[in-house]
């Protein structure tokens, strides 16, 4: 990767100072993604004009492309494709302050030696955090337990209500080693867990360097008193957790989705849940919302919030934070931090 960064015709002054674009969604989203000290920090190592944000490369004068060495995308980034390419022959680096790239970076990007960059690291750390309140909420019956003393409106002895609640000894079974997955695991281990871990593409010893056993999907979903979903959505994974998975979780478990509502054959959830035996805290679902009425927002065994385990407010700014490194590396014909490879993008959500 080190030589993609110089692959430019001419080498770069030890003062080299990078022109920057940037390309997302919208000028709402730049304000959310840059503080003050941030664009600061972009403007001390780099020339960047604020004030443009691209949303759609065909309208942008090519003048205003020509001399772009860098581009730092937002969501909804706007495609990079080969013409987009061609109109602007300086760029060297794209570093997306976000997860995924797979939607606006094109294989011709890697073709043409550009390098690209992601904060995927930055946007799992949030992801990780809720899940792991969730799974703590989860084991000590949090939901069931504020249902049953708006309910019931007086003193609940818990003992007598909830003798299998706790997070002593429980087992964890995290569906996916992705870069989350790999985080949650991390924080499971201060606690008294048995993590379980299912992904066909980790072997036993790296399982255990995580602090985890990896077992098959039907075992995890047997054993595991809390299934949290951490894998990316494949052609083999759509639709992952059907009907026998679901039939197979013990009474009483849960379910934790913050990956993609794919992964879970949806009617399927519905009939389990709208059983009350088993649980669900959902912040992803297919689709995405649920529609008005959708019985799923009137359960009392799931806990469903509009997709917030990703990174919101003050979180943005570890995203840019990501990004600016990256470009800053670039400034000083450093490799990159956190790159990402055209094979990646098969195995990226």
């Amino acid at each position: 990767m080190s030589a993609a960064l110089h692959s430019s015709a001419e080498p770069k002054p030890a003062q080299f100072r990078p022109k920057v674009a940037l390309a997302m969604q919208d000028v709402d989203l730049r304000d959310a993604l840059f503080s003050k000290r941030l664009k600061s920090r972009l403007e001390a190592i780099a020339d960047c004009d604020f004030s443009e944000v691209i949303q759609d490369f065909s309208i942008v004068p090519n003048e205003l492309l020509g001399d772009v060495d860098v581009l730092i995308t937002g969501w909804f980034s706007p495609k990079i494709n080969a013409e987009v390419l061609s109109r602007m022959p300086r760029l060297r680096l794209i570093a997306h302050a976000g997860g995924s790239v797979k939607a606006h970076v094109l294989p011709e990007c890697w073709e043409r030696g550009v390098v690209v960059t992601t904060a995927a690291e930055a946007n799992a750390l949030p992801v990780a955090e809720f899940t792991l309140g969730l799974i703590l909420l989860a084991g000590k019956s949090a939901l069931a337990a504020s249902n049953l003393y708006s309910q019931r409106q007086t003193k609940i002895d818990r003992e007598l209500e909830f003798p299998e609640t706790g997070n002593y000894e429980r087992a964890v079974g995290i569906v996916g080693a992705s870069t989350i997955g790999k985080l949650v695991l991390e924080r499971l281990q201060p606690f008294d867990f048995d993590a379980l871990v299912y992904d066909p593409t980790i072997s036993d010893a790296e399982a255990r360097r995580m602090g985890a056993r990896r077992v098959g999907l039907d075992e995890l979903m047997a054993c595991s008193d809390i299934v949290s979903l951490h894998a990316p959505v494949l052609p083999e994974t759509v639709n992952m957790i059907g009907s026998r998975q679901l039939a197979a979780m013990k009474d009483g478990s849960t379910l934790i989705n913050t990956a993609r509502g794919e992964l879970v054959d949806q009617e399927a959830l519905v009939r389990e849940l709208v059983s009350q035996r088993i649980n669900a805290c959902l912040d992803v679902t297919n689709p995405e919302p649920l529609p008005a009425g959708n019985p799923l927002y009137g359960l009392p065994n799931v806990l469903l919030t509009p997709h917030v385990a990703g990174s919101m407010g003050t979180e943005l700014h570890r995203l840019t934070a990501y990004a600016l490194t990256e470009v800053e590396r670039y400034a000083a014909g450093e490799p990159p931090k956190f790159p990402v490879g055209l094979t990646d993008l098969e195995r990226m959500a």
